[in-house]
């Protein structure tokens, strides 16, 4: 699931017009450039029925997009937002936002305090 929903995101023009091939899942790698997309797996359940795991898993993932001023933050989420949210095909019968947020990184330095919306999505994925 983590690989198809980098691949969807980097195969997106308009995400990558902002933040070029950043886009990482589960490590946010100290004094990389911005503005970039990090993902983590919030959860990951696989449905069962009566043989067993029947290899529908239910997820929450979180995207969070990281910039240097918070106008592109926003610009980013709102590229990401808008291919993933909806989105169906490659194993997922659907990716749908489930809530977002806004906040700024700590730090001493306030030039290099990132700015990051996170999406949270949740995603319905078969293995093809």
């Amino acid at each position: 699931m983590e690989e198809t929903l980098r691949a969807i995101l980097l195969a997106t023009a308009g995400v990558t017009a902002v933040c070029a091939t950043r886009i990482d899942f589960g490590a946010n790698a100290q004094g990389a450039a911005y503005p970039r997309v990090v993902m983590f797996t919030i959860s990951d359940n696989e449905d069962h029925n009566l043989q067993g795991p029947d290899g529908h898993s239910v997820g929450r993932v979180q995207v969070d997009c990281y910039a240097l001023t918070y106008g592109q933050s926003k610009q980013l989420s709102r590229a990401v937002r808008a291919v993933l949210n909806g989105y169906s095909g490659g194993g997922f019968q659907g990716v749908f936002l489930a809530g977002s947020r806004e906040t700024r990184e700590a730090g001493t330095n306030e030039a290099e305090r990132p700015f990051r919306v996170s999406l949270d999505f949740i995603t319905h994925f078969n293995p093809t």
